[in-house]
């Protein structure tokens, strides 16, 4: 076998070192993921995955809504609160699993990569700042960045190997990526779109016949396995079903229930695609548009990448650049480039918004040349450390230095407290920690007779919804007061607190319920109606302009 260096070659026998190099990377990985998974409370959107997976829990309905994220996260989410309990720990296991476990997807690409780069990719899919913070979130940008990474991965191994497993990975990491993100929806032109570049380099620098032979070569592939894909795409339908067919509860469609089974083949596979085509793409195009000017929003993405991702974003030039003008361009390599860099362009598109956990999707596609950089650089510190001259001693061990500082400050963004100069943290991430008021609210909560008849009151117009909600979606002239109450939903459903809201405190007469929410320019008409034993808690909601002031029973 081959060793992958492009020496050709053979392993000893025995342990791999490259394969127990990466499953250290991945070790250390699981480590920085799930470390204090909890600390942080939840941001706004983790609230909304939080509470409705805990209604889809008690009433075991759920379907797939664009505007509330893929079915993979709900679906997780569900897996991770039943096995590890009701936390926010439990609620962001699986997203830390997969983003933990991702480093183990370098091996795929072994091969067409060196051994030492092969550990190099793992270390930046272990180590990206940026990876790393919304891998501890409950969003599916991680996850859909990871199975976008294994259906690439797939792809390069069964061409290196020619094993046919690689490419029913692929074909179910397909659907689980389309089912995590409606970003994913991306990946299909930009990995066309690279892989059109890889093969069309040939012809760019001068060799035609080149880029003919690989294009007559692709075509006799797709006749050698058209076999082998006609069942990937078997693979990749059974799973598609798997993740966006309903779940249903009594007469609702349901995936389990025989007699609904029909009706949840054709939400999966017709109206599933239906409702994302309505909300991405024809809402879009009727006037007033959503979203940002589009240079501010790539300078946004820009930025983003080059404050909370530049070691894939530095390794990632030197590695395109030592690739393509060193060695000779390796394809795995240039496609990686080309799709990141096309993902500077079209994810700004297709955001609804300038937010950095869409920088996400193109760190993956980066750490693919930023591998062969980052082996670069360090064969070259290696082999300069162990010359003669001392000098060049002292000159390895200051560079080596000063980049683990560089990367320390970036990395520990992530695990500190969220503040409004923070690049990591969107906006709507609570600056405060709110881990107080809910003790006392589950003891007022506890200790409550029940006379009030709801556990938790929503004071003010803002606040203020014509009902409460078991299950999606929300009515339109409730959604920005059911938002603005958001994650505290989350935290009263996990106390399986009754909720209720009315305009003014002077509603509840005498029973007000132990916990009251409201805004801070209700405070003091809600102090006066309540009167004294009850506790203020002032908590902002978000690192700006979402704050609120809870009344908790003494």
């Amino acid at each position: 076998m081959s060793d992958g260096d492009g020496t050709g070659a053979t392993r000893p026998a025995g342990l791999d070192r490259t394969v127990l190099a990466v499953a250290a990377v991945v070790a250390l990985a699981l480590v920085a993921r799930f470390a204090f998974l909890g600390a942080r409370p939840f941001h706004w959107g983790e609230g909304r995955v939080g509470y409705w997976t805990l209604r889809y829990l008690d009433t075991g309905v759920y379907s797939y809504r664009p505007a509330a994220g893929g079915p993979v996260v709900y679906l997780a989410t569900r897996w991770g609160i039943n096995l590890l309990g009701t936390s926010d720990a439990a609620a962001r296991s699986a997203v830390a699993l997969v983003g933990g476990l991702l480093p183990a997807a370098a091996l795929l690409f072994r091969g067409p990569l060196r051994d030492d780069e092969t550990v190099a990719l793992s270390a930046l899919l272990a180590g990206s700042p940026l990876l790393v913070y919304y891998s501890r979130f409950l969003r599916g940008d991680v996850l859909a960045a990871a199975f976008g990474l294994l259906v690439v991965g797939g792809v390069v191994r069964h061409r290196t190997t020619g094993a046919r497993w690689p490419i029913y990975l692929a074909a179910a990491a397909l659907a689980l990526t389309l089912g995590s993100s409606g970003f994913a929806v991306v990946y299909l032109p930009l990995w066309l779109v690279a892989g059109a570049l890889v093969l069309d380099e040939a012809r760019v620098v001068g060799v035609p016949a080149a880029a003919h032979a690989r294009l007559s070569a692709g075509v006799a592939w797709l006749r050698a396995e058209s076999t082998t894909l006609a069942r990937a795409l078997f693979v990749f339908l059974g799973a598609a079903l798997l993740v966006f067919a309903p779940r249903g509860g009594g007469i609702e469609p349901g995936l389990w229930n025989p007699a609904t089974l029909p009706a949840a083949v054709s939400f999966a596979f017709v109206e599933a695609p239906e409702r994302f085509v309505a909300l991405r793409f024809t809402a879009r195009l009727t006037p007033p548009a959503d979203g940002n000017s589009f240079l501010p929003a790539v300078a946004g993405y820009a930025r983003t990448l080059v404050v909370t991702a530049w070691p894939a974003l530095a390794f990632g030039l030197v590695g395109f650049l030592r690739d393509r003008y060193s060695s000779g361009t390796r394809g795995v390599v240039a496609f990686g480039a080309y799709a990141a860099g096309f993902g500077l362009l079209a994810f700004p598109i297709a955001s609804m918004g300038v937010e950095p956990w869409t920088a996400v999707h193109v760190v993956p596609l980066l750490a693919l040349p930023g591998a062969v950089g980052l082996a670069w650089v360090a064969r070259g510190l290696r082999s300069r450390a162990t010359a003669s001259d001392p000098a060049w001693l002292v000159a390895v061990l200051l560079v080596v230095s000063t980049g683990l500082v560089g990367y320390g400050a970036t990395a520990a963004g992530v695990y500190a407290d969220s503040e409004p100069g923070s690049e990591f943290a969107q906006f709507a991430q609570p600056s405060d920690d709110i881990d107080p008021m809910l003790a006392a609210a589950e003891a007022a909560i506890d200790e409550s007779d029940g006379s009030a008849g709801a556990d938790v009151a929503y004071v003010g117009d803002r606040l203020d919804t014509e009902q409460e909600y078991a299950l999606p979606p929300v009515a339109a002239g409730d959604r920005d007061a059911w938002g603005a109450r958001l994650p505290l939903q989350w935290y009263f459903e996990r106390m399986d607190a009754e909720t209720t809201s009315v305009r003014t405190a002077a509603e509840f007469g005498s029973d007000a319920p132990p916990v009251v929410v409201t805004t801070p320019d209700r405070r003091v008409a809600v102090n006066t109606n309540l009167g004294d034993g009850y506790r203020q808690y002032d908590l902002r909601l978000g690192l700006w302009d979402r704050q609120v002031v809870v009344f908790v029973e003494q």
